[in-house]
């Protein structure tokens, strides 16, 4: 019985990191340190937790710089959405279920879409 137990199926979804962050520490500022906090974390590309963490536990931040420009992370989000869309339609219709008229118009415009991106693609890399 406890091997069956043991070989449970994968759920899927994202895996349980090894340390997780679960403690939360608020600190008390005023409306000027907020914003000051904040436009030096937006300007160190970190988010306020990671900014504060960083100069809390090194004293100094390392600027991050992202490895790709805004405009490919942009193209990777969209395409990514229009595949968790495609990726929804593609598994109910492999459930023998029928497609209304809004997802097949959907489907239709997110074609469209798919190819309108490939064409800006195209253009930022020539």
């Amino acid at each position: 019985m406890e091997q069956q137990n043991a070989q449970t199926k994968n759920k899927g979804g994202r895996p349980q990191k090894a340390v997780k962050k679960d403690q939360l520490l608020a600190v008390k500022c005023t409306r000027s340190e907020r914003f000051i906090i904040e436009s030096r974390a937006k300007s160190a590309n970190l988010n306020v937790s990671e900014y504060l963490r960083g100069i809390a536990m090194t004293g100094k931040i390392d600027r991050q710089e992202n490895a790709l420009p805004r405009e490919v992370l942009n193209f990777t989000a969209t395409l990514n959405h229009m595949a968790a869309n495609l990726n929804q339609i593609a598994r109910k219709r492999n459930s023998r279920e029928e497609l209304n008229l809004i997802e097949r118009t959907s489907l239709r415009i997110q074609s469209e879409q798919i190819k309108e991106l490939a064409i800006q693609i195209k253009s930022y890399l020539q």
